[in-house]
């Protein structure tokens, strides 16, 4: 059993005396009544991670603590700005097994063994407001680290801690740091007492460096290596979200997949296929297994839109629990085709590929080319694509076909947008305006598809309601809106489609 929380903290540097005089009086802080000191604590911690230091090379640590009021297992994972979740087990001997799944990403399956200890005594004063409301948590830790793979070596030092309360407001660390700028306490260079522990201490070598190719600045190789790392990165950051069935995660990390994908495709000037051709087939793998499980997503949210939009008098019999029930027993299917997908060889060996791909990048000539000329020749390449794929589907009467036709050019439409999206650095605004145009085509299309999908799924919803002498009529009346959808949609890519194909647009990205 594991539980999460979401942690908002800053660290500073402190003076190295005992002696905490140094420290201003921050009851003057705005919204602070009092600073109440609280008792000392002793903590001991034991940090985790692989033999290249896979977990805080990615600002990620897990621990194994006592002491304290938290005593336990804590896996933290780096959040935007100056949050963080943790991730909290037991207290166990051994890692637990849920915390090694959602360190999985990071790890690559790789053993995790202890690196370092890091014991502190540690004083505690609360920030509380008139009401008696604790606001934040000032912590002065004395730090001793010692090593626990290279003998002899150790690390001492003091920093603060100031930790946001629940639900406080995010304004008060601007606030307290205003007041310990004033007093000349800055913050700490390290995100972590860990981090700062293997600074000091080095105890081994650092096994990945993300900036290992060496590119000229302004290179079409800096510029594709800098979105294939970036989008490496959301797809590790999500992996724990998604299997703990968190909002959108899944919907992320299959764009992060797409991404991905359409970028090694369309730049294949710049990174060399024999490589990424692999790596793409793999990725377009997860891709379709999580995509199981969004889909699903998608279209309850579409379905019962559409009933609660009919009329009363038209919802006809059990439609909504026959829908409830058809997404209870597909979606528990569809997660767990994600959690398995996860938990496979191959997305461990994709894992492995990806990190090798961001490290040792099979850079061709094209890498050291300037930018621009490279990145726009292989955007306009994927926009011809998309034209010879649009213009003969909208010339195809409605139909089977046609729809066949409309989701193609959906999937090189994306491919345009993510080419676009790569380049927008160098290309600046002909390459986004370009993708705004291409998304809103993408974003008609895929209605479009939605409708199409949905459509057959109304149909098998309307025949198992059959068998149940439930009636057919409502599943008939939304049937029909669909067909409705889709030819309003056709309609509109004419508009679409002919505004995005400007000439002009294209001779701005040729320049």
């Amino acid at each position: 059993m594991v539980q999460s929380m979401q942690e908002t903290e800053r660290k500073y540097e402190v003076p190295s005396s005992s002696d905490t005089s140094w420290l201003p009086p921050l009851d003057r802080v705005e919204g602070v009544t009092s600073v109440v000191d609280r008792s000392l604590e002793e903590l001991d911690a034991v940090y985790y991670d692989t033999g290249d230091l896979r977990l805080s090379g990615s600002s990620a640590t897990l621990r194994r603590r006592t002491g304290g009021s938290d005593a336990g297992w804590h896996l933290k994972l780096p959040l935007p700005g100056d949050s963080r979740e943790e991730v909290q087990a037991a207290l166990a001997d051994a890692v637990p097994d849920a915390l090694r799944d959602l360190a999985l990403s990071r790890t690559r399956g790789a053993e995790l063994t202890p690196v370092v200890r890091i014991r502190s005594t540690r004083e505690v004063r609360e920030l509380v407001d008139a009401e008696g409301a604790v606001l934040a948590e000032l912590s002065i830790d004395a730090v001793r680290a010692e090593s626990l793979r290279a003998q002899g070596r150790s690390a001492a030092w003091r920093e603060m801690e100031v930790e946001l309360a629940e639900d406080a407001d995010p304004a008060l660390l601007d606030a307290v740091e205003k007041r310990l700028r004033e007093h000349g306490i800055a913050r700490a260079q390290s995100s972590s007492k860990l981090a700062r522990a293997l600074d000091e201490m080095a105890p081994v070598p650092a096994g990945e460096c993300d900036e290992a190719a060496d590119l000229a600045p302004g290179s079409a190789g800096e510029q594709v290596l800098a979105y294939v790392r970036e989008q490496i990165r959301v797809l590790t950051a999500l992996d724990p979200a998604v299997r703990r069935d968190r909002p959108d995660s899944v919907h992320r990390m299959r764009v992060a997949c797409r991404r991905l994908r359409s970028c090694l495709r369309s730049y294949r000037s710049v990174l060399d296929r024999e490589v990424t051709d692999a790596i793409r087939g793999d990725l377009k793998w997860l891709a379709g297994e999580l995509g199981a499980e969004r889909d699903q997503e998608v279209l309850m949210e579409r379905l019962t839109r559409g009933v609660k939009a009919l009329p009363k008098e038209l919802v006809l019999g059990p439609v909504s629990a026959r829908l409830q029930a058809w997404n209870v027993a597909r979606g528990s299917e569809t997660h767990q085709r994600s959690l398995d997908a996860l938990g496979s060889r191959r997305y461990l060996a994709l894992l492995d590929s990806l990190a090798a791909l961001g490290q040792q990048p099979p850079l061709r000539a094209k890498a050291g080319k300037a930018a621009d000329k490279v990145m726009a020749k292989a955007v306009l390449k994927e926009f011809d694509r998309l034209a010879q794929r649009m213009a003969p589907a909208l010339d195809l009467p409605p139909g089977p076909e046609r729809d066949v036709a409309l989701h193609q050019a959906r999937k090189a439409a994306k491919k345009v947008r993510y080419a676009a999206e790569a380049a927008r650095p160098t290309l600046g605004k002909p390459a986004k305006r370009l993708g705004k145009r291409v998304k809103a085509g993408q974003k008609v299309l895929g209605d479009h598809q939605d409708s199409v999908v949905a459509r057959g799924t109304i149909r098998d919803l309307a025949v198992v309601a059959q068998t149940t002498n439930e009636g057919g009529f409502t599943w008939g009346v939304l049937y029909g809106e669909e067909q409705a959808v889709a030819h309003t949609r056709e309609q509109e890519l004419l508009t679409v489609w002919e505004r995005a194909s400007t000439p002009k647009l294209r001779k701005r990205l040729s320049r």
